[in-house]
């Protein structure tokens, strides 16, 4: 089991009530939870008083400060600042998605955690399912595969988090919003450049915030794209089209707001074999994803479709076990910092390739652009 980790938690919002303090919880046997911290003064104290932690804090700086073996990084903007100093400060650090706003803070962060021998992850939770796990598995059987689809039907997000008792704080002071949006829009100009306002919109709000799970579950299956064909940014939605050799790669993002109903899957298609890994609302707990495979008789009517429900874990409290097991053990997380960096470079190629109409080669590799 190795040591208890005393951990920092940067972020009291809705992804750390809904999944991270309730499943740190649960594996008390590996995580103290000893400090919070959020700007809201409501929030971090109904947090504290649900999971009984000691500490709060109203600044991220006066966190790090105390003895911690580890900080979570769970607030909205890029969490480069705050991971870079609790590196820099001999703490294990754990970031929840987007890792940063651009390839140049990744850079950073990761120079930190190296310089200072400490671990830094990305909590890509899709990446630790156990389906999904099955998937590379039987994925790598396949032979020819000529199509690998991800498409994404975003639904409402209320209606699958209502029935939880989720701490809400109010509304920040204007002055404090202000300064946090223009410094997300600072960063942002680091990334792509003084970019339309539709590009900027995407690249913030469906890219760095949802389709980076979809990137990084692409490359843990296929590896690196030798190209990014094309890109195509709307209102509503986001296509780009990845060239893997002979397996053309078709991600779709759509925007539904109508029902809720959120789709995720991931398929791939050979002659003789369909692999579909179909995700729940990553909001649910313990909603098992499904596996499905079908086959058939060559030049028969003869086909099969079997649905496999291969765990009831819950993704989320896989990827806190693993990030445990990475600091007791040395070894580098799956989804680590400098993995996750050549999601952060297709995020800015998917703008570069929508805006110049040009394709691209080697898309994930990461490219330190000059300060902007």
């Amino acid at each position: 089991m190795g040591k208890r980790l005393r951990v920092g938690v940067i972020g009291g919002g809705l992804i750390a009530q809904v999944m991270h303090l309730h499943y740190m919880r649960e594996l008390s046997d590996r995580f103290e939870i000893s400090a919070i911290c959020d700007l809201s003064a409501e929030a971090r104290d109904a947090v504290a008083r649900e999971y009984a932690v000691p500490q709060q804090f109203d600044s991220w700086q006066e966190l790090i400060a105390q003895p911690l073996d580890a900080v979570f990084v769970l607030t909205s903007g890029s969490h480069a600042p705050a991971a870079i100093a609790a590196a820099k400060a001999g703490m294990h650090v754990l970031v929840e998605k987007p890792m940063c706003f651009s390839v140049a803070e990744g850079q950073e962060m990761i120079d930190a955690a190296d310089q200072a021998g400490v671990t830094l992850m990305v909590a890509y939770n899709k990446r630790y399912d156990p389906a999904y796990v099955r998937l590379v598995e039987e994925s790598a059987q396949m032979r020819d595969v000529r199509l690998f689809r991800i498409t994404t039907l975003e639904s409402p997000l209320e209606p699958y988090v209502s029935h939880y008792n989720l701490r809400r704080g109010g509304p920040l002071p204007k002055d404090l919003a202000t300064k946090l949006t223009d410094d997300n829009q600072a960063r942002i100009t680091a990334a792509i450049g003084e970019a339309d306002p539709l590009s900027r919109w995407a690249y913030h709000l469906v890219l760095l915030d949802s389709l980076v799970h979809e990137l990084n579950a692409m490359r843990g299956v296929m590896g690196e794209p030798e190209s990014l064909e094309y890109s195509d940014i709307r209102e509503t939605g986001l296509t780009a089209i990845f060239k893997y050799g002979g397996t053309q790669c078709i991600l779709a993002w759509v925007d539904l707001p109508g029902i809720a109903r959120y789709e995720m899957e991931l398929a791939l298609y050979s002659p003789d074999r369909r692999l579909t890994l179909s995700f729940p609302s990553p909001f649910l707990r313990s909603m098992p994803t499904l596996l499905i495979s079908e086959t058939g008789d060559a030049k028969s009517p003869r086909s099969s479709r079997t649905e496999e429900i291969t765990s009831f874990n819950e993704s989320f409290k896989e990827e806190l076990i693993h990030f445990h097991d990475c600091i007791t053990t040395g070894r580098e997380p799956v989804t680590s910092g400098r993995d996750t960096l050549h999601d952060i470079a297709l995020c800015e190629a998917i703008v570069s390739v929508h805006r110049a109409r040009t394709p691209r080669e080697r898309p994930s590799e990461p490219v330190l652009t000059a300060a902007r």
